[in-house]
């Protein structure tokens, strides 16, 4: 699978639910909870009446590390929480992340790049895991 320069991500084999509720789990196990979910496909059909292929946005949150960011940087909230994807392509399940470190290499402080750097390696692990 190709990553970005901006995102990690793997291919999972299943349904799309399946996919979804895999990498929901494995996130989980990384301490992560999802504060929303954002399903694409849906709101394009209701908004704009078109049809779209399977695409789900997951933020997800690590409280501890998130706690950590905000008292590093309070600003950083602009930032929060990571973005999971999962879509569809080509008849693949693609599950991809944001790589922290690239997110919060806009941000001039110390500190938050080794947060950054923790919270991708938890990401990855996830991803990895599906």
């Amino acid at each position: 699978m190709n990553n970005s320069n901006y995102g990690y991500n793997n291919i999972k084999d299943g349904t799309f639910i399946e996919a979804l509720e895999n990498v929901k789990a494995e996130l989980q196990k990384e301490g992560f909870g999802i504060l929303s979910e954002i399903d694409v496909k849906a709101t394009l059909k209701k908004k704009l009446d078109v049809d779209f292929n399977n695409y789900v946005i997951l933020g997800a949150c690590n409280p501890p590390n998130a706690y950590k960011a905000l008292q590093s940087e309070i600003e950083v909230g602009l930032m929060l929480p990571c973005n999971v994807i999962v879509y569809q392509k080509s008849g693949e399940n693609i599950v991809s992340v944001i790589l922290p470190t690239v997110a919060m290499s806009v941000i001039d402080n110390e500190p938050l790049k080794e947060i950054a750097s923790n919270i991708e390696s938890k990401l990855k692990r996830a991803i990895d895991s599906i």
